[in-house]
């Protein structure tokens, strides 16, 4: 099969590597129809190489149609239409009774200290062969592949696998009060659509922060006020606070995450780390990682007293004043983690409706085939035509 991997910093390729196959009873392959290419891709593009081996499949964001099925699977069979988690989860044990599948204790990555499994996401979560490729084998066939209807595109359904979660425990999380304000962080995909998600729950004034035009734009179009961070840049939390009635934002979420600009040391500080042989990198961003956060120190000031910060942008960083990689990764208040995809999915499948209140028939900007993954990650990393939610197509001329 073709299947999107990587090859080094700013190198992924197009390659033709061996079909997935059933490992265990409950596993299922999936003939992968469309996958997105998503803000963490970056983050492997640019500075987790060291947790990456050549070769390696990425993208967490795929849905498709169940091609095989193992003996043990008893909730699907060959021809059923189903969207993939980014979390590898059991949907059993007992974190993931408590509705944390970013943490599931089958797949927690034990040898890193790490979470739950993800697909396509380097050595720190298992490395799991990812989605951008033309069959997927996923695990825990009869509870973690979610069912979905035969008929509408894909577009319908395919951002249950990652951004309609993630900014739906985003929204939650922030924890807006009634008739309060809610200001985010980053308007690419996941903060675009919490902006969205947020006005779909009731939250009248919502807030976009962004510094790419086309991002700006789109979220103004459905009815968000935008802050122009060129222009505002130096002033942010004075312009925030003009907005709130002097105070601030009741709730913050911070979209984001380590690839703030104008963080300065932390940039200088990735790069370094970059240049090293992946034998020292590794063990030096284990233990003296450090992020740029710029995003996460904005959100600290644009938000009111008493007010909460409700983090989603990925952070790695375990030199940081705060250790935001164990911060993040178990999940600690503020509020903050890995979204635990099927925590939300009966809350946000009923809106994958015609009416589609969401927006998401409309969502992405680019549909690309998959042999065009190379370029579309090389465009999204430099913000370049617009690009804000790419999907993939495999199969595609």
């Amino acid at each position: 099969m073709r299947a999107v991997t990587w090859h080094g910093k700013r190198d992924v390729r197009v390659d033709t590597v061996p079909d997935p196959r059933i490992e265990d009873a409950t596993d299922v392959v999936v003939r992968i129809t469309s996958t997105g290419l998503c803000g963490s891709d970056l983050h492997l593009y640019e500075v987790l190489g060291p947790f990456l081996d050549v070769g390696d499949i990425l993208g967490h964001e795929p849905m498709g149609i169940v091609e095989e099925v193992g003996p043990g699977v008893t909730e699907l069979r060959a021809g059923d239409r189903v969207v993939v988690p980014f979390n590898v989860s059991c949907g059993t044990c007992f974190l993931c009774s408590q509705g944390l599948h970013s943490q599931c204790e089958t797949t927690q990555v034990r040898e890193q200290g790490s979470g739950a499994a993800l697909f396509g996401y380097t050595k720190l979560y298992g490395q799991v062969p990812g989605g951008q490729a033309e069959y997927l084998r996923v695990p825990f066939g009869n509870t973690l592949p979610i069912k979905v209807p035969e008929g509408p595109s894909d577009d319908r359904f395919v951002y249950l696998s990652d951004v309609l979660p993630t900014a739906w425990q985003a929204v939650a999380y922030a924890d807006v009060p009634a008739g309060g304000s809610l200001a985010v962080l980053g308007l690419g995909p996941v903060g675009d659509m919490a902006t969205r998600i947020a006005r779909h729950r009731g939250v009248e004034n919502v807030i976009g922060i962004d510094l790419v035009p086309e991002r700006l734009e789109r979220a103004r179009a459905r009815g968000t006020t935008t802050v122009d961070l060129r222009a505002h840049g130096h002033e942010l939390g004075d312009v925030i606070r003009g907005l709130t009635n002097g105070r601030g934002a009741d709730s913050v979420i911070d979209a984001v995450g380590m690839e703030a600009h104008g963080s300065t040391v932390g940039k200088i500080a990735q790069q370094l780390v970059g240049l090293l042989p992946d034998a020292l990198a590794a063990p030096v961003m284990r233990n003296a990682g450090l992020d740029r956060l710029g995003a996460l120190y904005s959100a600290i000031d644009i938000v009111r007293r008493g007010g909460t910060i409700s983090l989603s942008g990925v952070y790695g960083g375990t030199a940081d004043p705060m250790d935001m990689l164990r911060l993040f990764d178990k999940q600690i208040q503020m509020r903050m983690g890995q979204a635990n995809v099927l925590r939300w999915v009966p809350d946000i499948l009923p809106l994958l409706t015609d009416d589609d209140p969401l927006g998401v028939d409309g969502f992405a900007t680019h549909r690309l085939p998959l042999e065009q993954a190379p370029q579309a990650y090389a465009t999204f990393q430099k913000k370049e035509d617009g690009m804000v939610k790419t999907l993939l197509k495999p199969g595609a001329a």
